[in-house]
């Protein structure tokens, strides 16, 4: 188990399918579990389209970050 930074907001998740996963990775979490690492840029983009589609809004609401900076650094 660990704790991972979702743009402020931290949540214990599962990382035992991420075993490799150190402090300042980015990792894509799925109901609870870490399912795999990406880099800084993969997370960027991914961050863009989510905030992009509006599912962001579901997760933070009034605490989605304002800055182009994926959460997680």
């Amino acid at each position: 188990m660990g704790k991972v930074d979702f743009g402020g907001v931290v949540r214990e998740v599962c990382l035992a399918y991420v075993p490799d996963a150190v402090v300042g990775d980015y990792v894509v979490v799925h109901v609870g579990f870490a399912i795999s690492m990406i880099n800084e840029e993969e997370a960027r983009q991914t961050f863009e389209l989510m905030k992009e589609a509006g599912i962001l809004d579901q997760e933070w609401g009034d605490t989605l970050p304002s800055d182009d900076k994926p959460p997680g650094r």
